[in-house]
């Protein structure tokens, strides 16, 4: 802060104060600059940049397949997610058909990522906001999962599972059973999760008319998944712009309802991401049931040279859409790769929804996004 800023502040009995980048309420290394008149906000400006690790540059140096790894750390809560997007861009570049096996087990890792995430980013909010005990219900659900899915690919947060033409490993024998005894525990106790949090009177009253985001500014600054939907704006990637197995499924794409506030608000886009985790539920259940058998990779060169051209794949992430776009030159590297991640565009319109709240309505404002920071910077 500059001291003509600084006078300004005085002269007008303003603060400015600093939230972050350290603060645990930030989901990450993320700094806020807040100006505010007492404990009400005039604005509250995000700088970023403090996890940028330069990811794209570093594509364009190595074989297209090296890169999956790197793409775990885009979105480390979801790393499927980003595994899946990547391998979707190359794969149209070289004109790959995946085996429907592979399809199937994309969508059986992607939905019990998505339920892991969701379970973070409902958790933590309500950590956030003073509620302890609901962010460890969702920590031990997810140590679940993450037992299931290092028992599927031995890793529990960054994954490397997705490849181009498939998969890396088959399902085991036995642990179709053990996510299915999973799913049968989950939905009872998510009816626990509800009675415990989502109805609280208290987390209600915190998040109820705050923070709203009607669905035409939600659209206009580019906000996508949960808090798209969580605007009333019916969209999904998985329906409206089918990949991968997803067109064989029958799910409901949840939207904001206005259920105890005003449509958008922040209240809306917790129950979306409570509500999601129970369609991920029905997904997985019929993928198990319908998982065809044959193989898990599709006849891949072992030096892919895509020819030059380039594409655009995005699947729905837990964030939303995660796209990405490649272009090659005729090359065993990528000439570009551009990442498209919904964590950005979400802290764009932090400044724009934090007019008129309180400082302490900040922290429900990120929390309700569920930014998360490596998404942000890239």
């Amino acid at each position: 802060m500059d001291s003509t800023q600084s006078k300004q502040s005085v002269s007008d009995d303003l603060m400015i104060l600093n939230m972050g980048p350290q603060h645990p309420s930030t989901h990450g290394v993320i700094r806020f600059i807040i100006t505010g008149d007492g404990e009400v906000m005039q604005r509250a400006v995000p700088h970023v940049g403090y996890l940028h690790r330069g990811i794209e540059k570093l594509a364009e140096g190595m074989p297209y397949p090296s890169f999956v790894p790197f793409t775990d750390r885009v979105d480390y809560l979801a790393a499927m997610f980003a595994n899946h997007g990547y391998a979707l861009a190359v794969e149209r570049l070289l004109g790959l058909e995946v085996p429907r096996r592979a399809e199937y087990l994309r969508v059986i890792v992607s939905e019990l990522n998505r339920i892991a995430s969701h379970l973070i980013g409902v958790g933590a909010m309500a950590m956030d906001i003073g509620a302890f005990t609901p962010f460890l219900h969702g920590i031990r659900e997810r140590e679940k999962l993450n037992d299931i899915i290092e028992e599927l690919c031995g890793a529990r947060l960054t994954y490397n599972y997705v490849r181009v033409g498939g998969v890396a490993f088959d399902i085991p024998a036995g642990l179709d059973r053990k996510i299915l005894s999973f799913l049968d525990t989950f939905e009872p106790l998510m009816e626990e999760f509800n009675r415990l949090i989502t109805v609280n009177e208290i987390l209600v009253k915190r998040c109820a008319n705050v923070a709203i985001i009607d669905a035409e500014t939600a659209k206009s600054y580019g906000l996508v998944g949960p808090n798209l939907r969580g605007s009333g704006v019916d969209w999904d990637l998985r329906r409206d712009l089918p990949y991968s197995a997803y067109p064989e499924f029958d799910f409901k794409v949840c939207v904001g309802r206005g259920v105890r506030g005003t449509l958008g608000d922040a209240y809306d886009r917790f129950v979306v991401r409570v509500e999601e985790m129970m369609e991920s539920v029905k997904i997985l259940r019929q993928a198990l049931a319908g998982i065809p058998e044959g193989d898990i990779m599709a006849k891949v060169p072992r030096k892919l040279k895509p020819p030059k051209g380039e594409a655009y794949a995005a699947v729905e992430s837990a964030r939303g859409e995660l796209g990405y776009h490649v272009i090659s030159d005729g090359k065993d590297k990528p000439y570009r790769v551009k990442i498209r991640a919904g964590s950005f565009t979400a802290t764009s319109i932090i400044e724009h929804a934090s007019k008129g709240l309180m400082i302490a309505d900040l922290v429900v404002l990120i929390a309700s996004l569920d930014v998360i920071a490596p998404e942000i910077d890239r």
